[in-house]
């Protein structure tokens, strides 16, 4: 019975309507007890002095006061076993009476918890487009509403692993199918073997090398475990080092990469070396999407507590309904153009947001249009 009272939700509902109704019993007991037979004898006196008072109607009737007092005692004994019986009675139709209420109520009480248990087991299954209603009016309705948005959550992330499996599947068969490719036509003969065959084999496993370092570096900073050590930085000197680790890569390509920085930049709370990463990102990004001939311009300016870096180019441009998306891991505008012009893995951006999110600060972009070059802006804590 104990095992079944502990695993019906319903039964301990009826349990506890039992409980309150024979603790109310017993209280109406005890206190009946402790007062009937003083309240008895002072009503009972009271009416003895009402008799007297009319010319001792008791002594005219030949009843003595002993045998008033000895009646007195056998009313009262047979007054209490009445109100006791009374009392029995009443206890059996208070537990009938719960019990109905219990079977009323419990299946009110029970039904939405029902509900949402057996949704949750068909989301473990995999269904995890289950939603239960959040018609109730009360902490049932919140907690239905709650654990819709936990399903929601869970379909979404569900969503992005398949995607994600998806994307690295297809970001690393392509460098894989012309690594194969090469072979293949060296092993047959088709192609020559020279440097320029080996050259590009070496590009395509270069690609692939740094895809799979990109996809560690997006698992660990997705999961925290990023190591974030925020210290007065001076931007200039990070501006500075970023110019001098991507000016040859931009020289190359005919690019002008300049700065605009105003005097006495405040420091910023930041971690450094997080940060050189950052803009490694944005300056990379600007060079892929940059044609020879164009420029590109890294600024930074301060409002309120916060320092607004930028990076703005005069390159291919975002239309705008991709700029929510850029962020996005393995987003790309372009896919083709991209992968014919070289490009990345296609998560430097998120990467970026996450190193930029992890130090309190916020990262977009900006493009008015295709053609009309973009803006990508992160901000970071004053120190």
């Amino acid at each position: 019975m104990i095992n079944a009272i502990r695993k019906r939700f319903s039964v301990k509902l009826f349990a506890s309507y039992l409980v309150v109704i024979l603790v109310l019993m017993l209280a109406l007991w005890i206190v009946i007890s402790l007062t009937a037979p003083a309240t008895f004898s002072r009503h009972l006196g009271m009416m003895d002095q009402m008799m007297n008072a009319d010319g001792g109607m008791m002594m005219g009737q030949g009843l003595g006061r002993g045998q008033g007092q000895g009646q007195a005692a056998t009313f009262y004994e047979q007054f209490r076993a009445s109100l006791n019986e009374a009392f029995l009675w009443a206890g059996v139709a208070a537990v009938f009476l719960a019990l109905i209420a219990s079977l009323a109520f419990s299946r009110q009480v029970v039904r939405p918890l029902q509900a949402i248990s057996d949704a949750s087991l068909r989301i473990a299954d995999g269904h995890y487009e289950e939603r239960v209603r959040e018609d109730w009016d009360d902490e049932f309705g919140q907690l239905a509403h709650s654990f819709n948005q936990m399903a929601e959550k869970l379909e979404q992330v569900e969503a992005r692993r398949l995607q994600l499996i998806g994307d690295v599947s297809h970001e690393l068969r392509t460098p894989l199918t012309a690594i194969k490719g090469s072979m293949e036509g060296l092993i047959d003969g088709v192609l020559p073997s020279t440097s320029e065959t080996f050259e590009q084999i070496h590009q395509e496993t270069d690609r692939l090398n740094r895809i799979v370092d990109d996809l560690q570096e997006l698992s660990r900073v997705e999961a925290g475990a990023i190591e974030i050590k925020p210290g007065k930085v001076k931007l200039t000197d990070l501006t500075q080092t970023s110019i001098r680790m991507m000016e040859r890569q931009f020289a190359d390509k005919g690019i002008s990469l300049t700065t605009s920085l105003p005097a006495n930049l405040k420091p910023i709370l930041a971690d450094e070396g997080r940060t050189l990463q950052v803009l490694i990102n944005l300056l990379g990004n600007a060079l892929r999407y940059t044609p020879s001939g164009g420029r590109v311009v890294l600024s930074a300016e301060v409002h309120a507590k916060e320092m607004w870096i930028s990076v703005r180019d005069n390159g291919l441009g975002i239309p705008l309904e991709h700029l929510p998306h850029l962020f996005d891991r393995f987003y790309r505008v372009d896919k083709s153009r991209s992968r014919q012009s070289g490009g990345g893995s296609g998560i430097g951006l998120t990467i970026a947001k996450h190193l930029v999110e992890a130090q309190g600060g916020r990262i977009w972009a900006d493009s008015e249009g295709e053609g009309r070059g973009s803006v990508f802006t992160f901000t970071l804590p004053l120190a």
